[in-house]
């Protein structure tokens, strides 16, 4: 069967909306984070425009997927992950996987301990859980300080304050798992350091 490029274009809008409800964002909420108006996100949505490279780009990064995960491309075979580190307050960030919502793996890499900026206790919703791959790691979490090692994991209500980091004069690296909530929460660019 020939799939056409009308065809592929006509699948866009569905696959659009999905993320967006998944996400559970509105309209006006995507169109502050892409630069496109909420006009142009329904017509979109709903099939009344066609997608162009310079409107899918930001909705790709909007929804972390991957651009040919919104056209739907066909499969390659290739089940390899693209790893797209990302820098945040001075730590590493590298995606585990792709697909949208859900829990989301990651692994973490924190530089020595006094190496990067001091950070304030965060609270978010949701729970996260991580594993020490390499290092020593510090976790506070409310008026507890915790260190692990290679081997030891660790699971906490995220709405109680908590703060991660190296505890030693080498890098920690963790592997660790948390729903869209958490993603957002750390990932998100902050106003007040680099991305």
């Amino acid at each position: 069967m020939n799939v056409t490029s009308d065809d592929v274009l006509a699948g866009v809008g569905p696959r659009l909306r999905a993320l967006r409800q998944a996400r559970n964002i509105s309209l006006a909420a995507l169109a502050a984070e892409t630069g496109l108006t909420a006009s142009t996100l329904s017509r979109l949505e709903n099939g009344k425009l066609r997608p162009t490279l310079e409107q899918l780009l930001p909705l790709a990064r909007a929804h972390g997927v991957p651009l040919d995960e919104l056209v739907a491309a066909p499969p390659t075979g290739d089940p390899r992950i693209h790893l797209r580190p990302v820098r945040r307050s001075g730590f590493t960030v590298v995606p585990l996987t792709r697909r949208p919502g859900g829990i989301q793996a990651y692994k973490v890499i924190y530089p020595p301990a006094g190496r990067s900026a001091t950070t304030t206790p965060q609270t978010h919703e949701g729970y996260e859980w991580f594993y020490v791959l390499n290092g020593q790691v510090r976790l506070v979490l409310g008026d507890q300080e915790y260190q692990l090692g290679p081997g030891e994991a660790a699971e906490f209500d995220t709405r109680v304050p908590h703060q991660i980091g190296s505890a030693g004069p080498q890098a920690a690296e963790l592997l660790t798992l948390f729903s869209a909530q958490g993603e957002r929460a750390h990932l998100s660019p902050s106003p007040t350091s680099p991305t």
